[in-house]
């Protein structure tokens, strides 16, 4: 075989990346002018345009899609050779129409037009806030987030890209916190691949033209999440940079949030997290982050969810453009205040890492891991998973890259996702489709732990969720809502589900295992 040099190395690995991008797009079916396109999936339309100059920044085309009395508006995008692209993401079926505009007349004025049909039966649109705290996708469905964290997942091999979504696809996670940057941190030393931005031979980014080759890997990679059920919690910004990418200038950042919002906004399984610990980012302040979410609000069609992540000072998440909260903290005994300053849902999304590595956020026990989880389900939040196990002496220094799956991916090696896919089951069953309201209500100043799941209308508990946490009664006398009532024991641990005999009303005595962290779950009879 003959030797193939970096730089051949490098546009071998573009086209193969377009190449697998396109066909991914093909097994999502966006489709062109006259053809057909389910609720929820991709329409896109591609136009032959100039290439002088620099089309990135030069040319402007947007699209509006009509349907009946309705328009939406939506940014094109220029993916390199000439070719300029829309995409729209329909919300009901039916027939569409699309005129672009753009400040070059070759491109200005196109029209077309597509049928939308019914939904494929897994796809539910985009996930949404429910009931002031919760979360559904557009449709009704109920969507608890049970999420996991690999930062930087698409910037490793193919090889283990592709173990990374093997892992996901028996693992219980619904959710996936990554990057669109690549990160340089401590077991963080590798490069990428492929570059979000074109490079000059000495490695200096060119922040005005983006690299289509990386966004179509990055928008391939997000279907695959899409294909397994998993919701993209993409973030835009972080401060682990060695290449220039946390300095951009404020005219760059907005012109590659367009990019990205115009690639992507149309792919349902997108979440906006505009940074990783925000505050981190010395160049930018508060300020320029709300201009930021501002922008995203604007050109976003689709009004995917939007948060930011903080290191130590948290981000004033009663903004109106922010949708939930993204803390990193494991307050849940504040779970109610912070409900009542925002009036939003609070998604605990680090919590520190199950793991073993030198560092305090990266060696927590599995059993306490699962304890937090569980402890966020009872107050009426929500908490995403993270794993750093070492495992080779040899990667025993902060300047080695060893694959960890907070940030690489690859395999999973502890014990709290089979163990979070216990509660996972519990919450969902417990609440199977949307007869119910959406959501736990905490039980105000409990003797222990437990929440409710009240009925449609709000007003009658359907289920009562005990979680004893560190304590461990031998029995106790539980005081019921109004009803009749089954009773079960949970045993987190064991991941088992123990019917109680019996039906249980007022103040029922129940002998317990005298273990701790345990359950109970009272379901009312129907």
């Amino acid at each position: 075989m003959p030797n193939v040099s970096r730089r051949q190395a490098l546009k071998l690995a573009s086209a193969g990346a377009i190449g697998l991008a396109n066909r991914a797009l093909r097994s999502q079916k966006p489709q062109q002018n006259g053809q057909s396109v389910p609720v929820w999936q991709i329409f896109e339309a591609t136009f032959q345009g100039p290439t002088g100059g620099n089309p990135f920044r030069d040319v402007h085309l947007s699209a509006t899609f009509s349907f009946g009395s309705r328009e939406v508006d939506v940014e094109g995008f220029y993916d390199g050779e000439g070719r300029y692209k829309v995409r729209f993401m329909p919300d009901a079926p039916g027939a569409w129409t699309f005129t672009t505009h753009c400040n070059e007349h070759e491109l200005d004025g196109r029209v077309g037009e597509f049928s939308s049909v019914a939904a494929k039966p897994d796809a539910h649109g985009p996930v949404r806030v429910a009931r002031t705290s919760h979360f559904e996708h557009v449709d009704g469905t109920p969507y608890y987030p049970f999420g996991t964290t690999c930062y930087a997942w698409i910037h490793q091999s193919e090889a283990l890209q592709s173990e990374t979504l093997e892992t996901l696809r028996s693992a219980p996670f619904n959710k996936i916190r990554m990057c669109v940057f690549p990160k340089s941190y401590e077991y963080n030393h590798n490069e990428p691949a492929l570059y979000p931005f074109e490079r000059s031979h000495d490695g200096k980014s060119d922040f005005a033209k983006p690299n289509p080759a990386f966004y179509a890997h990055l928008e391939r990679r997000i279907l695959d999440l899409q294909r397994l059920g998993i919701e993209a919690d993409l973030i835009l910004f972080h401060p682990y940079d060695r290449w220039g990418y946390a300095t951009m200038s404020a005219e760059d950042d907005d012109a590659y949030l367009r990019y990205v919002l115009a690639r992507l906004s149309s792919c349902r399984n997108i979440w906006w997290s505009m940074a990783n610990e925000f505050d981190l980012m010395k160049t930018k302040t508060a300020a320029d982050f709300d201009r930021l979410f501002q922008l995203v609000t604007h050109y976003d069609a689709f009004n995917h969810l939007r948060s930011v992540h903080y290191s130590k000072t948290m981000y004033n998440y009663g903004h109106p453009w922010v949708t939930h909260a993204s803390l990193q903290n494991s307050n849940f005994s504040s779970s109610g205040e912070y409900r009542r300053d925002w009036n939003k849902p609070i998604v605990f999304d680090e919590v520190g890492y199950e793991g073993n590595l030198n560092r305090r956020w990266g060696c927590m026990s599995s059993a306490e891991m699962i304890r937090k989880f569980w402890v966020g389900v009872i107050s009426g939040s929500y908490v995403t998973h993270g794993e750093c196990y070492l495992d080779n002496p040899a990667d025993f220094r902060e300047d080695s890259t060893p694959t960890l799956w907070w940030s690489h991916g690859g395999k999973l090696h502890g014990d709290t996702a089979k163990r979070v896919g216990f509660l996972k089951q519990i919450i969902e069953d417990t609440a199977p489709s949307n007869a119910h309201r959406i959501g736990w209500d905490p039980t105000p100043d409990p003797y222990y732990l437990n929440a409710v799941l009240y009925d449609t209308a709000g007003s009658r508990a359907e289920t009562v969720l005990y979680y004893f946490d560190s304590h461990q009664p031998i029995w106790y006398q539980f005081p019921l809502p109004e009803g009749q009532f089954t009773a079960e024991y949970l045993d987190p641990d064991a991941g088992t589900i123990s019917p109680i005999g019996g039906r249980f009303s007022g103040k029922p005595h129940l002998t317990l295992t005298g273990k701790p962290y345990q359950g109970v779950r009272f379901r009312r009879v129907s």
